[in-house]
């Protein structure tokens, strides 16, 4: 049972999975109802402006100081800013998907980081992983308490019981769970493959319109919160807790998502990509990238983001007298694509769902030769871009691939090989 509607990215939302279990007028009452213990959640520092505080408050049957005692264990593929030893390289990187398991694994033993950048203790950068599943978590929670989540499904939908409630996220669509936060990942079909990007920095905010005025890009309305529903369970359950770049395991007797009401602007949420409303140019030249701005993590610079999620959806290309696949380029940001379905409109091939690529900063790259003759010779009536759905994390700060992006064999090291067909056509009067 609800109090209100939620939706709307950012915005106070409130639900009570009991009638009565929320307090009025108070956020901690001298006794909370039914007995209940008032917590508060914080992802941003108590003093933070008004427009960028985060917080909520549980209503819970315990409170999480109630926990075992923790011990490292092996992190296994998982990996954490700054890396050791690893080389940035000056050159781009792609990778095709990786396979999925045979044994059984679940989310957290099936999460690899691919690339990482900035510092996880200076609540700075971000890491990029990509995970394969085949279970449930079941009895297992995850709490990462280095960053917030942002999931992005390839194959198969997810289940996410959190602390506020369940959300459910098909590939197609994106879930952020924020910093701290307890959550279990169920897997709602068969196998499950997909990224994750592990943002250290400021949390994801809708970006700024601009000149776009009041409408386009992301709406807060599309973003969906969870209803309150608690787990009121005893038995033996793992806490998997990620701080400061280690894994630890506990022990605990209960579970921890025991939340029967919540209150505040911190919460995770779910959000359909194909409610992007895109943005483009109807007269010439292809705008830049950051135009299909999903959601951005602020930096301490104006207009440089932490983080950015951009989306490629299938949009109109309309342009008159324009190369319309993006151009080449060198950039101050650093790119990590995905590909979710379908081709993207840069590669003719090699670029295929569920893989991946890297192009650092102010390293070149751009669409591939075949691509490149097909735009030059296409003819420039309306076209409907259909064909796939692509993203774009990008970051100010360098991102570092790991000794498994390095290593694993899904890399294709002949990647730079698809811009070698792009001979000199110099022709002077």
């Amino acid at each position: 049972m609800t109090r209100r509607h939620l939706h709307g990215f950012g915005n106070e939302h409130e639900s009570e999975a009991l009638p009565g279990a929320l307090p009025e007028g108070r956020f901690s009452p001298q006794r909370p109802p039914f007995g209940l213990y008032a917590e508060q959640f914080s992802s941003t520092a108590f003093t933070a402006p008004r427009a960028k505080n985060r917080r909520t408050w549980f209503y819970r049957i315990r409170p999480s100081v109630r926990q075992g005692k923790f011990k490292a264990i092996d992190n296994g593929a998982w990996a954490t800013a700054p890396l050791g030893g690893e080389p940035t390289p000056p050159e781009p990187m792609r990778w095709n998907p990786p396979t999925l398991p045979e044994a059984a694994t679940d989310f957290v033993d099936g999460l690899t980081t691919y690339a990482a950048a900035g510092n996880c203790a200076d609540q700075a950068g971000c890491a990029i992983h990509l995970y394969t599943a085949n279970r449930s978590m079941d009895q297992r929670y995850l709490k990462i308490a280095d960053g917030e989540a942002l999931i992005v499904p390839q194959l198969g939908a997810l289940g996410l019981r959190t602390e506020c409630g369940v959300l459910e996220v098909a590939p197609g669509e994106i879930a952020i769970v924020p910093k701290g936060m307890w959550f279990a990942v169920d897997l709602l079909g068969g196998a499950a493959r997909g990224y994750v990007c592990e943002n250290y920095g400021a949390p994801l905010e809708l970006p700024e319109r601009g000149p776009v005025g009041a409408n386009g890009f992301a709406n807060e309305r599309d973003f969906h919160y969870p209803t309150a529903a608690f787990e009121d369970l005893d038995g033996e359950f793992e806490l998997i807790l990620k701080f400061a770049g280690q894994l630890h395991s506990a022990a605990l007797g209960h579970s921890p998502l025991d939340v029967v009401a919540w209150t505040g602007n911190s919460a995770p949420c779910q959000y359909d990509l194909a409610r992007f409303n895109a943005m483009g140019s109807v007269t010439f030249d292809h705008p830049d990238p950051s135009i299909n701005t999903v959601l951005t993590s602020p930096s301490n610079t104006p207009g440089v983001a932490n983080l950015d999620f951009v989306v490629f959806p299938p949009r109109w290309s309309v342009a008159e007298d324009t190369f319309r696949p993006p151009w080449f380029h060198r950039n101050l940001m650093s790119e990590f694509m995905g590909l979710i379905s379908g081709t993207y409109d840069a590669k003719a091939e090699g670029f295929v769902p569920g893989g991946a690529s890297l192009h650092n900063a102010m390293v070149p790259h751009g669409p591939d030769a075949a691509t490149v003759a097909a735009a030059e010779a296409a003819e420039l009536a309306p076209h409907y871009l259909d064909g796939g759905l692509a993203f774009m994390f990008e970051s100010r700060t360098l991102l570092t691939p790991t000794a498994h992006a390095w290593s694993t064999p899904s890399r294709q090291r002949d990647y730079a090989d698809c811009w070698q067909g792009l001979a000199k056509r110099f022709s002077p009067p």
